[in-house]
């Protein structure tokens, strides 16, 4: 039985995350649970799942739920609540890097960090993966695509890897007349082809931002320079992703389209459990389709292939710049055809340096955050 914290409970990951302990009560038993700011929602985890301690990230404080479950507040509440209940698996579902120092706490108790959350190892993969390293703590993915190379490289010499190809469905604009993308509406961005997402994320399969991140988070996860992962276009969302070897020969891990799949992965690895959701039917599967990337369409990956050689805080910076840009253009103050160029503007004013401690990429994510607030729609 593994003792789970999930940061980030109420959010797509995190509930799907729920939806797996449920069904594998023999496995899983949840210690604690952190989301944001209090809600309904929040409170209805509690009484089902009833942790042995709560907390919200943010700046709200409990206003209902079970009186017995105590609910930590404050800047330090996400970490605390890591330190109290020494789960064995950490699932980090939370946004930005909020969950940075509580992530770090549990790799440093050598517990597995089931990372949900594309930033902390974009932002601060150094540091985190250093840590890991020193005090025992396994970082493991549950992001499909990363889940997926995971899988296929189980057993084998990453000495031997040729490259890392992800795939991508191309997002709600993958077929859209590029003429017509600076009028794109938030509405028409979160109606994504085949994945149910949040918002955030689903913004950026549209921009496909999503992909630029993960080539980083592959970097960090695998060991890999970004010259050996590669994005493809695949509709059909089957194929999460391929390795080809220094041999020629390829592996490739298909599943369908549920996030709650790689979660299961995640959580009970190294074994693998049957928690009766949808499978595969290869025999009525029909074609699978793969397609270069379109970088003109599509120009956050080449951006995030910079920052990457950059280094030091420049990806950090990417991926506050991105956030806020997303944020901006959900509301309107932005059209969709400046994401890119916002975060670009931004990474152009920043001093970078080598991130020597979280510190480092925290004062370069919020110094990102305000310049990307504040830097004109238009370039």
């Amino acid at each position: 039985m593994k003792r789970v914290v999930v940061l980030g409970s109420t959010g797509s990951v995190g509930s799907q995350a729920l939806d797996v302990v449920e069904r594998l009560p023999d496995e899983l038993h949840v210690v604690g649970l952190a989301a944001g700011h209090w809600s309904t929602g929040f409170a209805a985890q509690l009484d089902q799942f009833q942790p042995e301690l709560a907390a919200l990230g943010g700046n709200g404080a409990r206003t209902s739920g079970p009186s017995k479950i105590h609910v930590l507040t404050g800047p330090t509440a996400l970490e605390e609540l890591v330190n109290r209940t020494s789960p064995d698996v950490l699932v980090l579902a939370t946004p930005g890097l909020v969950g940075l120092s509580a992530c770090l706490s549990a790799l440093r108790r050598a517990a597995t960090v089931a990372v949900a959350n594309k930033e902390t190892l974009v932002s601060a993969g150094d540091i985190v993966t250093r840590t890991a390293a020193e005090c025992g703590g396994t970082i493991v993915p549950v992001d499909s695509e990363h889940s997926g190379i995971w899988q296929c490289l189980r057993g084998e010499d990453s000495r031997e890897i040729a490259q890392l190809v992800l795939t991508s469905s191309g997002g709600a604009f993958r077929d859209t007349p590029l003429d017509r993308l600076s009028t794109a509406t938030p509405e028409e961005a979160l109606k994504h082809p085949t994945w149910s997402m949040g918002p955030k994320i689903t913004v950026d399969s549209a921009t496909l931002m999503n992909k630029g991140l993960e080539i980083i988070e592959a970097m960090w996860l695998f060991g890999v320079p970004a010259s050996k992962v590669s994005v493809v276009l695949h509709r059909q969302s089957i194929v999460h992703a391929l390795v080809e070897f220094v041999d020629g020969s390829v592996k490739a891990q298909l599943s369908v389209p549920d996030m709650r799949l790689p979660i299961i992965d995640a959580l009970t690895h190294p074994r693998r459990v049957n928690a009766d959701l949808p499978r595969l039917d290869i025999a009525n599967l029909g074609a699978l389709t793969f397609e270069p990337i379109d970088d003109q369409r599509f120009p956050s990956v080449l951006l995030a292939r910079h920052a990457a050689l950059a280094g030091g805080t420049y990806p950090a910076v990417m991926n506050a710049a991105n956030e806020v840009a997303v944020e901006r253009f959900l509301a309107r103050d932005l059209r969709f055809t400046d994401i890119v160029p916002l975060i670009s503007a931004t990474l152009d004013q920043h001093d970078s340096n080598s991130g020597d401690c979280a510190a480092d990429f925290l004062a370069a994510d919020a110094w990102a955050r305000n310049v990307a607030r504040t830097t004109s729609a238009r370039h």
